[in-house]
């Protein structure tokens, strides 16, 4: 690279909240896990709340002070209800995406952005998902909970900067929830917050958004703030 070329630029997106509207998969598969434990299931703005924890994680935060071996079995419950969930009815290739967003991929990965995924999901359920929809070849890497520690954590950004040899203060983490900005205000990167996922505006302030959009439209000029301030 030459001494004028432009730094790299980096934008890992969070997935489930922020790319795609995957609520009514993750409440099914919560409700069915929670039955099959004998269990209530928890409230939709809590499970919701939830999301983009790693499994352990988000059990723990549903059931606060639940023992390691009960929330192990509510764990694999889940996975099984989810992956019952996909057989019967597609999973995240029948997932919605939110307005523009395939748009806004494109249009990134044109203008030369490196595109990186970190995201609570497992890895199959990842890859189910960037292959049903053709999105392999648009991003350098993806972090998921079975490669780096949950969110707010920042091992999943990290271990995108290194794989790309970004800073992290050209890196920007798009997400819908408080632990995706935590997680990239802990990494050193940039935090850009969406209104259209899981958390609320005050939770992403709360995280470490340093700005919120309403649309993919205006993430472009939200970029360019960021980056101007690098």
């Amino acid at each position: 690279m030459a001494l004028s070329d432009p730094p790299l630029r980096l934008i890992i997106f969070d997935v489930d909240g922020t790319l795609i509207d995957s609520q009514d998969f993750i409440l099914g598969a919560m409700g069915r896990a929670f039955a099959t434990a004998g269990l209530p299931a928890p409230a939709r703005e809590a499970t919701l709340g939830i999301v983009g924890l790693s499994l352990p994680e988000a059990m723990e935060a549903l059931i606060p002070g639940m023992g390691a071996p009960d929330r192990d079995r509510l764990v694999q419950h889940y996975k099984d209800s989810f992956r019952a969930l996909r057989e019967e009815s597609g999973g995240e290739a029948r997932a919605p995406f939110y307005p523009g967003a395939r748009d806004a991929l494109d249009r990134l990965d044109r203008a030369g952005y490196l595109l990186s995924i970190a995201t609570g999901k497992a890895r199959r359920g990842l890859n189910h998902m960037l292959d049903s929809h053709g999105l392999r070849r648009l991003f350098t890497g993806t972090q998921t909970a079975d490669d780096a520690p949950s969110k707010p954590h920042p091992g999943m950004v990290l271990n995108c900067l290194a794989a790309t040899g970004v800073e992290a203060r050209h890196a920007v983490v798009v997400g819908d929830t408080e632990f995706d900005m935590a997680m990239a205000r802990s990494a050193g990167a940039r935090a850009v917050g969406v209104s259209w996922g899981y958390h609320p505006a005050d939770r992403l302030r709360r995280g470490g958004a340093e700005l919120l959009v309403d649309d993919f439209a205006a993430l472009d000029a939200a970029l360019a703030r960021i980056w101007q301030a690098a």
